[in-house]
Formats: C-alpha cells, sequence, structure tokens
C-alpha cells in the first residue's frame, strides 16, 4: 500500500474504515483500525515524538513503525481525561492519577535537546497580541489585560523534562489509573508549570484534583499565567487552522475569565 507518497506496511491492509482524527496544512493523523497514522511535514517533529517517548518513565503509545514522514502507533486503552469546551467526566482519582504520573515524568533527566527561550516565548507573545489588536480579533483592554497576566509565566525557572503541549485529549486513564500520554512531538526542557497550566486550561476546577496527585508546591499564579500566555499565543495559529478559540469553555473563554 502507499499513501501520499509514504509506504504503508501490510499491517494496513484490509482495513475497511480510515478516520481522520486531525488534518491540517502542517500534519495529520488518521485513525486505521486500531493503529494511528501520524504524516508531519517537519520530520524533526516526528523524530522528537520517538525519542521522547523512548526516554519517558511513564506510559506511552506503542511504536508500529516509523518510515518518514509516517509514524504508526498503536491504539492506547482508556479514554481521555476530557476535550476542550465541556466538562471532564474523568474523575478526582483520574485526575490525580494523571497528576502523580506528570510529576514522575518532571522528576526525570532531562532530554538531550535544548528547550525554548524565555525572550523567545516573550517576542512571540507580544507579536501575537499585536496581531489580535490590529485585527480587532479580541478588544484591546481583554489583550493589555491578559498580558500583563502572562508575564508572570515569563520568569527564571528550573527546567524539567516536558511533555510540551499536555492537552486534556491527550492524557487517558483507565479505572483511575493513567494508561498512556501520548503525542509527544513537542516534549523537551521546560517550565514544568507549562504542563500543568495547559492540561487544565478550561478546566480550571480540575487543578486541585490534578495536584492531589502532583504534590501541592506550585505557583498557582504562574500556572494562571500560563493560561493567559497559552490563549493569547495560540489564537492567531488556530483561526489560521481552522479551528474555533471562540468556543464556549475554549481559549478566548479562559481571556475572558481573567477580566
Amino acid at each position: 500500500m502507499r499513501c501520499a507518497g509514504v509506504v504503508v506496511p501490510a499491517i494496513l491492509a484490509g482495513v475497511d474504515e480510515v478516520q481522520i482524527v486531525v488534518a491540517h496544512s502542517e500534519r495529520a493523523t488518521l485513525r486505521v483500525g486500531d493503529i494511528f497514522l501520524k504524516v508531519d511535514s517537519n520530520q524533526a517533529n516526528l523524530e522528537v515524538e520517538v525519542e521522547a517517548m523512548a526516554l519517558a518513565p511513564v506510559p506511552t503509545p506503542r511504536i508500529l513503525w516509523h518510515n518518514p514522514p509516517a509514524l504508526a502507533l498503536a491504539a492506547v486503552p482508556g479514554t481521555a481525561l476530557g476535550v476542550l469546551g465541556k466538562p471532564s467526566p474523568a474523575s478526582p482519582a483520574a485526575w490525580a492519577a494523571a497528576g502523580a504520573a506528570i510529576r514522575q515524568l518532571h522528576e526525570a533527566p532531562l532530554p538531550p535537546w535544548p528547550g525554548r527561550r524565555v525572550d523567545d516565548v516573550r517576542t512571540r507573545l507580544d507579536t501575537e497580541c499585536e496581531w489580535l489588536i490590529t485585527n480587532a480579533v479580541l478588544p484591546e483592554a481583554l489583550v493589555i489585560r491578559n498580558r500583563e497576566i502572562a508575564e508572570t509565566a515569563l520568569r527564571p525557572y528550573t527546567p524539567a523534562f516536558t511533555h510540551g503541549d499536555l492537552q486534556i485529549t491527550h492524557v487517558f486513564t483507565e479505572n483511575e489509573a493513567l494508561t498512556a500520554i501520548i503525542d509527544w512531538s513537542e516534549a523537551g526542557q521546560d517550565d514544568p508549570l507549562w504542563d500543568l497550566a495547559t492540561l487544565t486550561l478550561g478546566h480550571e476546577d480540575r487543578l486541585p484534583h490534578l495536584l492531589a496527585g502532583y504534590g501541592q508546591d506550585v505557583d498557582h499564579e504562574v500556572i494562571r499565567a500560563w493560561w493567559s500566555l497559552r490563549s493569547l499565543s495560540a489564537a492567531r495559529w488556530l483561526l489560521e487552522h481552522g479551528f474555533d478559540p471562540n468556543t464556549p469553555g475554549c481559549e478566548f473563554d479562559v481571556l475572558r475569565a481573567r477580566m
């Protein structure tokens, strides 16, 4: 079998249905039976994902094959903690189990590749805020207030092994135990509170449950700052790739909640 120039092993033969999980100009993820096929325009993303999963001390998907620019992963057991914009159906114990696993990741040895620089994050944030105001995407006062809050996150920190894109749909549990964390292409050395903020974005009521497993020695103001920063920085990308940050419970509501 061949797909967009990619040689596809016979393990995919005979499958009746292909489900598009996500697709945009940069990457696509397809579900083919019990296999997830990821195709990325940037091969470095898949290389990071493969290496990060090998290093991470938490459950990750099983790699079936890696044939650039595609990566095939086995489906993981359990269900995601939830989706952005809807209440999480997972129990407090399931959130605590996720917190304990994330703490284990953050205490693991650092991956060998470097992480983001605070100055680069600040520059991108300012660029995105200017775009939001210039194009009247959001009220200027809303952007300015959240930019002020976001500054709290832009401080010196001790880097940890982070997932980097720990969205609520990327953490799976079953019977109140963590079964897998998926999508590791943005893993690296970064602020551990970035992971905690990403997971609880739009689910602020779940932060106490997450910290019950992770541990309480975190600065809640920094997590709130990351909520603002992520929502401001991601808005343009989401809009340009067919996602709506103005959906109830999503990024724009997160920004409005800070006012």
